[in-house]
């Protein structure tokens, strides 16, 4: 019985979509909102690490950057982890992207679309629970329907993903399944899964027999890295929170004592009003309006 490996390891992740073409025109063709006749035919792939001209601005590595015969270039990014410094670290690649041919000397009209792809396997977007799907492209605030589409970002948030949902595309959902289904704990994988070369080929890519022991390693070893790494923000979260909520102990203590005060200071105010003390004497005295020692 063959053994597998999660296909969201970089190692794996990079030997699937970074070495054949095929399966990342059919990744990509599947997960990109690509217009209609649009569709990628052929792929060349790019240095995934971007180096800017000047050399007093900083590298930016993908994990798989390409381009077609149009000229478009595709970012695909695997994340274990969400937080909001990927977030600005996924718009500032895609931005690199669109912008070194220009700083290259390319004419600025030659400049030619990037579409990033990134996958999270998190939860990026609390706040649509029903969303995993998300694409940003740049939009008119008032008439929706005018778009400058030159750069369009979208993220798929994996633990949301539900085969039974949503995405219309079956090839979009045999991907996704493949990412979300195929692991260690793999002992038989779905004919369905198989039933497109494509993907069954993938499948075959992330079996435990075709790594060295090396390899494998390396696996166990990024593994690892996630693991103390998603320590780390939990216990980053739990120490804010903790903070947080002494706080606000602190913050209801200090309301509790000035509303004390407050309440106090108008007793006396009444107490002094009923013995017949000037309302202007009493304002004056204990830090009062003399709207608020008419009140009473």
């Amino acid at each position: 019985m063959a053994k597998y490996l999660d296909p969201k390891a970089d190692l794996t992740f990079k030997k699937v979509f970074g070495e054949h073409k095929e399966l990342l025109i059919s990744f990509l063709n599947a997960l990109l909102p690509l217009p209609e006749g649009k569709e990628i035919v052929t792929l060349e792939y790019l240095p995934s690490e971007m180096v800017p001209v000047n050399p007093d601005k900083k590298d930016t590595i993908v994990d798989v950057r390409c381009k077609d015969k149009d000229g478009r270039q595709f970012l695909v990014e695997m994340q274990m982890y969400w937080t909001d410094a990927f977030r600005q670290r996924v718009l500032l690649n895609t931005c690199k992207a669109y912008s070194l041919p220009a700083d290259r000397g390319e004419k600025y009209s030659e400049l030619k679309p990037v579409y990033t792809l990134s996958l999270v396997n998190d939860i990026a977007f609390p706040e649509l629970p029903d969303d995993f799907y998300h694409c940003y492209m740049m939009t008119h605030s008032k008439y929706k329907e005018y778009t400058i589409d030159d750069i369009e970002m979208i993220f798929i948030e994996l633990p949301k993903f539900k085969a039974n949902t949503v995405l219309d595309k079956k090839m979009a959902v045999l991907w996704l399944r493949f990412l979300t289904e195929i692991n260690e704990h793999t002992k038989e994988v779905d004919k369905e899964l198989l039933s497109d070369d494509n993907v069954a080929k993938a499948v075959s890519l992330v079996e435990e027999s075709a790594y060295n022991d090396a390899e494998l390693w390396a696996i166990d070893r990024y593994w690892d890295s996630v693991s103390r790494e998603r320590t780390a923000l939990s216990e980053k979260f739990l120490k804010g929170e903790a903070k947080g909520r002494a706080e606000g102990r602190e913050e209801g203590r200090a309301e509790g004592r000035a509303e004390g005060r407050a309440e106090a200071t108008l007793a006396n105010a009444l107490s002094l009003k009923r013995n017949g003390v000037p309302v202007e004497i009493i304002a004056n005295s204990l830090g009062l309006t003399i709207e608020d020692v008419q009140k009473l």
